[in-house]
């Protein structure tokens, strides 16, 4: 489908829980999330139930995301269903915890990619970010993993905050030297959790690049990208053989090219992560008096409505709101 700005949306991330086993700082509070009823989220059957009338609007990429998207039970048998209803691409982003023991079942399902965070290679820096958790050695064996069983490209994401771990980002382009890794650069976005950072915690992409180009001497941009359905800009490390990509929300705004939207865990339509404007469908997912086509309406006027881009830099807006542990970023 297009939108009121000519985008071509063809893509939608799926957030099935709002739970984690982590909680890092700019996502989840450390206490958690608070438990609701378990009515309140959708069940697999009404996920499938909407990416069913996705397809019907041309979404044909889907990426599972969660908060923790490999905490809930059953996940596996879910991905499994999504390839014979015409998603030509699945992909999924974790934490990476408990990725290796289900990485063959995940495969097997119809897993094609799979985005790992990492925001440090610091044990004891990863306890004070991902704070319920200080061993970064699973996430290089779900790395290992994904390698082996040939989901390329792996992509490991840093959120990249000055104070925090900005000075770890040299350190972790050099993982993509030796491997086919690609380490993405997400500039640090003041909402949800992160509405603690404040500006001065900003690294802007602009300025990383400038790090590593000071450390490598030299990147070579990557003109025919790779492969995702992000916004990311890579460039290399001469002789490397993974990249290093940069994702500039903030900085540089990239919502020109967006082609996606967001369902959360709970069942709502978020067509811009910058908003909180979204759209409720449990109303319709629920009523049996209520024809398919009202489902795809409403997930077709939220595509049009989609906004021209984020408004992260109005500091008045209500989008410190946003919660990204149940959008999954």
């Amino acid at each position: 489908m297009i939108d009121q700005w000519g985008r071509k949306i063809n893509y939608m991330r799926v957030s099935v829980t709002d739970r984690c086993n982590f909680r890092c700082v700019y996502c989840m509070p450390l206490q958690g999330v608070q438990l609701r009823p378990r009515d309140e989220y959708l069940s697999y059957d009404e996920l499938l139930h909407v990416i069913k009338a996705g397809i019907g609007l041309g979404i044909d990429k889907i990426r599972i995301t969660g908060g923790e998207p490999l905490v809930r039970p059953g996940l596996v048998d879910f991905l499994a269903q999504l390839k014979p209803l015409g998603i030509k691409d699945v992909s999924l982003s974790t934490n990476g915890l408990l990725f290796a023991p289900m990485a063959k079942d995940l495969k097997a399902a119809g897993l094609d990619r799979v985005n790992f965070s990492l925001d440090t290679l610091q044990p004891d820096r990863f306890k004070k970010m991902a704070r319920l958790y200080g061993d970064p050695g699973p996430i290089f064996e779900a790395v290992d993993a994904a390698l082996e069983l040939g989901m390329e490209p792996v992509k490991l994401n840093m959120v990249v905050i000055r104070g925090w771990n900005d000075d770890e980002i040299a350190d972790m382009a050099r993982l993509s030297v030796d491997r086919p890794i690609h380490v993405r650069y997400i500039e640090v976005m003041p909402f949800s959790e992160a509405y603690q950072f404040t500006w001065d915690n900003l690294v802007p992409a602009a300025e990383m690049r400038e790090r590593l180009m000071g450390e490598f001497e030299d990147l070579e941009p990557v003109r025919e990208g790779i492969k995702g359905n992000g916004p990311a800009k890579y460039w290399r490390i001469p002789g490397a053989k993974g990249t290093v990509g940069f994702i500039s929300a903030v900085t540089e705004c990239f919502c020109g090219e967006c082609n996606r939207i967001r369902l959360s865990a709970d069942g709502k339509i978020n067509p811009c992560l910058g908003h909180v404007h979204e759209v409720d469908l449990k109303p319709v997912l629920r009523d049996p008096q209520r024809p398919v086509e009202e489902l795809v309406a409403l997930m077709s006027d939220a595509i049009l409505k989609k906004p021209r881009e984020h408004n992260f830099s109005d500091t008045e807006s209500d989008y410190t709101l946003r919660v990204m542990h149940g959008i999954g970023g």
